[in-house]
């Protein structure tokens, strides 16, 4: 199918952050549209991103004029329509291993700590910040005690979470690491997870899809 990608955005987005290194990975040009889910109350409220996305959530891919919402799905029908570098493995219970780690992260953990539960905490029940952090550190903690009970010392975990390919499943994991560390996580807890990290984080592909390296994250300041 002919047509341009166009990856609806944010910069610090997690489940946009998946699909981003998805696209890196499979080597496929496409323009990001930022959306801004804070500025205005959050640009994804507004009518015309509304009409693209009811859920009002990032991220959205449009592939001409097809839409298709949800990252994990967005991942899939990359797989699926762009066979080329592919982010699943080729076994049937490779793939089912695949799918049940990005499961665990876009299911289980991520949910529980988006955007909008946030913000339901600090608006809707006046929930003060440090124990919506400590929230936060929670779940991902339990998440990631089984992701790495999962990942350590099995067969299948090579260089990446599964086998020395990466796939959909570090497409998700890599994500939610960048998000622990930004509440606080003490990952040393997780060797495997780190080290998967570390490996990710060499390749160019993740390097480009990193947060701070899309058009709209805030310009870094120098220190004064």
């Amino acid at each position: 199918m002919n047509g341009t990608l166009t990856l609806y955005s944010y910069w610090r987005s997690s489940a946009a952050y998946r699909v981003r290194i998805g696209l890196q990975l499979k080597r496929l040009p496409h323009e990001i549209a930022a959306v801004h889910l804070l500025r205005d109350g959050g640009e994804q409220h507004g009518e015309a991103y509304q009409a693209l996305n009811p859920q009002e959530l990032v991220p959205t891919l449009k592939h001409g004029q097809r839409v298709i919402r949800q990252s994990l799905a967005i991942l899939e029908y990359l797989e699926e329509t762009f066979p080329d570098q592919p982010i699943m493995p080729a076994t049937a219970r490779d793939r089912a291993r695949v799918r049940a780690i990005s499961q665990m992260v876009a299911c289980d953990i991520h949910p529980l700590n988006n955007l909008r539960i946030l913000q339901f905490f600090e608006n809707g029940w006046n929930v003060p910040q440090p124990e919506r952090e400590a929230w936060v550190r929670r779940w991902i903690q339990l998440g990631f005690a089984a992701v790495e009970s999962l990942l350590a010392d099995n067969p299948s975990t090579g260089e990446f979470c599964e086998g020395d390919l990466p796939s959909m499943a570090d497409c998700c994991l890599i994500p939610q690491v960048y998000n622990a560390r930004r509440f606080g996580v003490d990952m040393s807890e997780y060797p495997t997870i780190e080290r998967i990290d570390r490996r990710c984080l060499e390749m160019p592909e993740f390097d480009l899809a990193r947060p701070e390296n899309q058009p709209d994250a805030p310009p870094v300041t120098a220190p004064a």
